[in-house]
C-alpha cells in the first residue's frame, strides 16, 4: 500500500467530485451543451484515473514503478482535465485562453505514458 498514492487519488476524486457538481449546476447557467459536454470530458477523465490510482495506491506492492505511473497520471490529469476546464470556463465568458489548447494534448500523452506504464510493469 502507498498512501502518498491513495491521498494523491482521494484529492483528485474529491476535486471532480466537486467540479462535477459545478458543472451540472452553476456552469449549466453560462455554458452551452459543446462547452458542458467538454468540461464533463475533463471530469470522467479525471475521475477515471483517479480511480486507477486508487486501486494502484492500495495495490503498490504489485507495481515496481508505481511512483511513476502516480507521477504521468497526476501531471496528465492536470494538463488535460485542469486544460479543459479552463478552455471551457473561458470560452463560456467569451475570454477564451487559447494557450491552454496545446497543453491538453499534452495532458493526453502523459496519460496513455501512465498507461503504457502499467504494461511495461507486468512484462
Amino acid at each position: 500500500m502507498n498512501t502518498t498514492i491513495i491521498i494523491t487519488a482521494a484529492i483528485f476524486g474529491a476535486l471532480s467530485v466537486i467540479l462535477g457538481a459545478f458543472g451540472a449546476h452553476a456552469f449549466k447557467k453560462f455554458m452551452n451543451d459543446e462547452q458542458l459536454k467538454n468540461y464533463e470530458t475533463g471530469i470522467k477523465y479525471q475521475m477515471y484515473h483517479a480511480i486507477v490510482l486508487l486501486i494502484i495506491g492500495l495495490n503498490a506492492d504489485f507495481f515496481k514503478n508505481a511512483e511513476t505511473i502516480n507521477i504521468l497520471f497526476s501531471l496528465g490529469i492536470f494538463l488535460f482535465s485542469f486544460s479543459i476546464y479552463g478552455l471551457t470556463i473561458t470560452s463560456a465568458l467569451n475570454k477564451k485562453w487559447r494557450f491552454l489548447g496545446p497543453i491538453t494534448p499534452i495532458g493526453g500523452l502523459l496519460l496513455v505514458s501512465g498507461w503504457i506504464s502499467i504494461i511495461i510493469n507486468f512484462i
